[in-house]
């Protein structure tokens, strides 16, 4: 009987085993048609299983669970996740008009205050593209240049000479620019670390103490900025440079 019992698990576990694991592309095209159907909180699921579960991430995936906590009137993460495949994707038109749409339902109104001074102005010259398009415009200036000292070494005449060592100088600014442009972008987006709120409504502390005194108070969906952690608090900036002391769990950082 017990040969019969053994027999019987160890033949089932072979049939368990053989049982295929589900697949990235099946889990994303079943939200897909859970999204079309209108079953938003089981496409968010299947969405959220693939960045849990398999460490996915993407721009179109977090477009998607951000469409589907707005149809499901959810605004933090929606904001949140749409701000995520911003940070991914920043020129998608389609990501900043629903984010704006999102931001619209949210209760505070915070007015941003541009940045101004050289360093500012310098960082916004960097974002005009991403990293990985700075790496690739360096590969274009140093083929450029060495092209051109190949052409400038075994040229022949004056006129083509002079021309090509004009050549080389200029690629080799294009490769020095796209460098520093990328350096100077990765080191100031490690410093900057936005969050969204997701506490229904929060104080914010003039201080790191659960007793300091309330400066004001923010809702869901707001943007903040982390300045400093202490703690269970965390020091935050809002867009209009207002600063503030609030408790961690109440935010969820993007990065």
């Amino acid at each position: 009987m017990k040969f019969i019992v053994y027999f019987f698990l160890l033949f089932s576990s072979f049939v368990w085993a053989d049982e295929p694991a589900p697949n990235v592309n099946d889990i994303f095209e079943l939200a897909n048609e859970k999204y079309r159907n209108g079953d938003y909180a089981a496409a968010v699921e299947g969405y959220e299983s693939l960045v849990t579960n398999f460490e996915r991430e993407s721009s179109d995936l977090y477009f998607n669970i951000g469409n589907c906590y707005y149809k499901l009137g959810k605004i933090a993460p929606a904001i949140y996740y749409f701000e995520k495949a911003l940070l991914l994707n920043p020129n998608d038109e389609a990501i900043q008009t629903n984010l704006s749409f999102a931001q619209k339902r949210a209760i505070d109104d915070i007015k941003e205050i541009p940045e101004i001074g050289f360093g500012q102005m310098v960082f916004s010259f960097t974002k005009m593209a991403s990293v990985d398009t700075w790496a690739w415009i360096a590969i274009f200036g140093g083929f450029g240049f060495l092209l051109s000292f190949i052409i400038y070494y075994f040229g022949q005449t004056t006129l083509l000479k002079r021309s090509f060592f004009i050549g080389m100088f200029a690629f080799l600014i294009v490769l020095f620019v796209a460098v520093l442009a990328a350096i100077i972008q990765k080191e100031m987006e490690a410093k900057i670390r936005p969050a969204i709120v997701f506490a229904e409504e929060v104080a914010v502390k003039t201080e790191p103490r659960t007793n300091a005194e309330t400066a004001f108070e923010l809702h869901e969906g707001t943007k903040v900025f982390v300045l400093e952690t202490v703690a269970n608090w965390q020091q935050i900036q809002l867009t209009d440079k207002t600063q503030g002391w609030i408790e961690k769990e109440a935010i969820k950082e993007l990065k």
